[in-house]
Formats: structure tokens, sequence, C-alpha cells
């Protein structure tokens, strides 16, 4: 049976200074189907003193399904002893994610910046190790990073690398602030897209800032919901929809009121893009 267009998680940025037991309480209770998590997560319930089996065995008590489990950034560019460290950690993440059932790594470009082709190779390292695993990986471009900040680059990175088990990512906050509002991404063929995440942008974004927390609330920014939504609809998209919202103003509120709002705002929009979506 075929997934259901519309379908929606929670990427625990959303509500980051909430602490991962309570964040995942408030993801149930909003009603979403799934939950993104980080391996900021995971890494400050080891600060927190737990074990990696204890905080798999919290995940799963939780009754919260996994869809995808970011790792650690900063592969792609990464060198030298860093870039082993960091795909051993990468190993760690695999391990967690075939744990809890969820069949999907994404990663963001990360702190560092280099060259492309170096990227590709990295990827593919990646990629091998992901599929050891069965796992698929999705690549995320970052509209304030130096070299990964295009959907063209994003594509020529992944279509380079041709790996099977990795696809695209695309977010609709970096999607707006690199030039490609509502439906300007009609030339991303559907297959190639793997995961979406979404928040609404400022009509005055911050600059200058490498990772913006200015994101908002859907429907309550300068996106073009309707088309986005209406041509994921198009495209046979039937992935997740991630609502990533980090922003310190959403942190000081009540975690469960934000989740539950953002469920609500988003399948307003869905309705009113797709006239036979149902939540």
């Amino acid at each position: 049976m075929a997934e259901k267009f519309g379908r929606l998680a929670l990427h625990t940025w959303t509500i980051d200074t909430t602490p991962l037991d309570p964040a995942l309480e408030a993801i149930r209770g909003a009603g979403y189907y799934a939950a993104e998590l980080r391996r900021t997560d995971f890494k400050r319930c080891y600060d927190a003193g737990m074990t990696n089996d204890q905080v798999l065995e919290m995940i799963k008590n939780s009754g919260v399904k996994v869809s995808v489990l970011g790792v650690e950034y900063g592969w792609l560019f990464a060198t030298g002893a860093e870039s082993k460290r960091i795909f051993e950690d990468f190993h760690v993440s695999c391990q967690n994610a075939v744990a809890l059932d969820c069949p999907q790594l994404m990663s963001a470009p990360g702190p560092y910046t280099g060259s492309l082709k170096d990227a590709v190779g990295h990827l593919k390292t990646a990629a091998d190790i992901a599929a050891e695993y069965g796992l698929k990986l999705s690549i995320e471009f970052n509209s304030q990073h130096a070299n990964l900040n295009s959907v063209e680059t994003q594509r020529d990175l992944v279509t380079a690398a041709g790996k099977p088990n990795v696809g695209l990512l695309l977010d609709a906050y970096h999607l707006a602030r690199s030039g490609r509002p509502g439906r300007a991404f009609e030339d991303v063929p559907g297959e190639e897209l793997m995961h979406f995440q979404f928040s609404d942008l400022s009509p005055n974004p911050v600059t200058g800032v490498k990772r913006p927390t200015d994101r908002l609330m859907p429907g309550k920014g300068v996106i073009k919901w309707t088309e986005i939504f209406r041509l994921l609809h198009e495209k046979g998209y039937t992935g997740l929809l991630s609502f990533e919202a980090p922003n310190p103003v959403q942190w000081e509120r009540d975690p469960l009121e934000v989740c539950r709002e953002g469920v609500e705002l988003t399948q307003d929009l869905l309705r009113k893009a797709v006239p036979d979506y149902a939540a």
C-alpha cells in the first residue's frame, strides 16, 4: 500500500531547548506521524549521563516513530583526523537507525567548506556505509553555506556520486532564501526527492548567520505554501513533511503548544493546496 501525501514529522530543532524525553511526549501528543531526530539529541543525553542503549530504550518506550535520523554534520568537507572521527560517528548513527527501525539518514553540509570534488568522494563513502546497514541518505543544501548553497549544486553533487541510496533533501526555507519560492523547484524530478523540511521565511531574514534560527510557523511569512504543497503532490512525493522551525521565540513556549500549532497550521495549508488531502 502506497504511503499517502502529507504525513507530518516534527524536527526536534523546532523545540530545541526541550530535553528529548518531554520532546517526544510533545510530538506524540500533537499527533505527528513521526519524529526527525538529530545527532545532537543523542549527544545531549550522553552529556546527561545516559548510555546509547538507554537513549534508544527511551525513544522506543515513547511510542514515537522515528522517520529520519540526522548524522553529525561536517563529513562532506572534513579532512584528516576530523574526517575519520566523523565517519566513525556516522557508523554509530547507522546502528541507531537500524535499532529504531528508521529507514533514512539525513545530513546538511555542516561547518566546513572545501572542494566539491572532495565532497563527491566523501558522499560516496557515506553512501556505502549507509548501504551496509540498508539505509537511505538524504543530503540538504543550506542557502547560507559557502559551497553547497543551491539546488543546482546539490543535484550536481548527488548525480556525481551516483549512489542509488542517496537523494535530495529540500527545505522550503532554504529554497526561498536561494531564490526558489513557490513552484520554482519544478525542474527537480520527483524521483530525486527523498525528504522535505519546511518552515516559513520572514520578509526580513537575518543575514551573516550560517544556521539561521529566525524561522516562522507555516503561513506566518512570505512562502507560497499552496504552490509548494501542490507541486509536491503533483510530483508524487509521499515522503514525510518535516516541520523544522528553530526560533528562540518558539523555544520559550510550551513545546506541546508549539507542536500542536505546527500541525494545525500545516494541515490547513495542505487542505487549501490539495482538495483531496485528508489528515
